[in-house]
């Protein structure tokens, strides 16, 4: 992978410019948007400090996956990796009704099949790059989320979604397979035999009967602002904001590490992740909590 990562930096990187936000103008559900801000970070604060939400806004293409709003996810996601401050975040959309339509079809037809190779590589890229943030992260499906938007959510750790909501990978449907990244983390979610008969059939599947396939984790009725599995998603949220910090990021890396090899290795990697977590502060804090009887104050230490 750094090899790989290596011969198609420099392309990518023209592919997928880093473009300031202070550009164009454009609008979302909730106001006015800084210029070109496809995508922005909102951190909650008070109660909720720790949260942060991915806000996806591409309007007029309904957050498509164009040049500029892959370009900016990636910048986004690349300020999160390093962010200890940071303990769950929810990738959202605040376009009605759609989380991620996928491919940005107009787009990908001016593209040279090289180009479409590279650009495809740099998706699978993005997917990749969210799902090696080390804090837990959330989609709240609230709305289609086709093709490279089921993607993007395969690549969060967790899901929400709205009854209402529609999601599959419709590649082959198009002439194609799913390229970033669907076609290894939907068998991984739901079992091969069921992620081949929704590859293979292109079909859709509503946000109650994805709960039933173990595609999301929690679905939920649509409510009237449109917003049911967002609200969910921070419900989850809270519920994991009060853990200890580095023992949630260490059973992140124990579950993902060690569901890639021989249940012995993975034995191993619990056993490097738990020795990682003993000289905390937070061991200590956790310990002290239960035996005095009181809630934990764990500060990531």
């Amino acid at each position: 992978m750094a090899a790989a990562r290596g011969v198609f930096a420099g392309p990518i990187k023209r592919l997928f410019p880093l473009v300031s936000f202070t550009q164009t103008r454009s609008w979302c559900s909730d106001g006015p948007v800084v210029d070109r801000a496809e995508a922005r970070l909102n951190r909650l604060d008070g109660e909720d400090k720790g949260i942060v939400e991915v806000l996806m806004c591409r309007e007029r293409a309904r957050n498509s996956l164009g040049r500029v709003f892959v370009g900016q996810m990636r910048e986004l996601v690349s300020s999160l990796h390093h962010d200890a401050a940071v303990r769950v975040v929810v990738f959202r959309s605040l376009i009605p009704g759609v989380f991620c339509a996928g491919a940005d079809l107009k787009e990908r037809a001016q593209m040279s099949n090289p180009e479409a190779e590279l650009f495809v590589h740099g998706l699978r890229s993005l997917m990749n790059d969210i799902a090696a943030l080390p804090m837990p992260t959330i989609a709240a499906v609230d709305g289609f989320a086709l093709g490279g938007g089921l993607e993007l959510a395969l690549a969060c750790d967790l899901r929400t979604a709205a009854h209402s909501a529609q999601m599959g990978l419709i590649e082959t449907t198009r002439g194609l397979l799913p390229g970033a990244g669907g076609s290894q983390r939907l068998p991984r979610t739901v079992g091969f035999a069921i992620a081949k008969e929704l590859i293979f059939t292109g079909r859709r599947v509503g946000g109650e009967r994805a709960a039933e396939l173990g595609l999301v984790n929690r679905s939920v009725p649509q409510n009237q602002t449109g917003d049911a599995a967002h609200k969910e998603a921070l419900s989850l949220a809270r519920e994991i904001l009060p853990q200890a910090p580095i023992a949630v990021r260490m059973a992140k890396v124990a579950m993902n590490r060690g569901s890639e090899v021989d249940i012995s290795s993975g034995m191993a990697i619990e056993g490097m992740c738990y020795a990682r977590l003993i000289p905390t502060r937070d061991r200590q804090e956790g310990m002290a909590a239960f035996i005095e009887k009181r809630p934990p104050r764990y500060t990531g230490e």
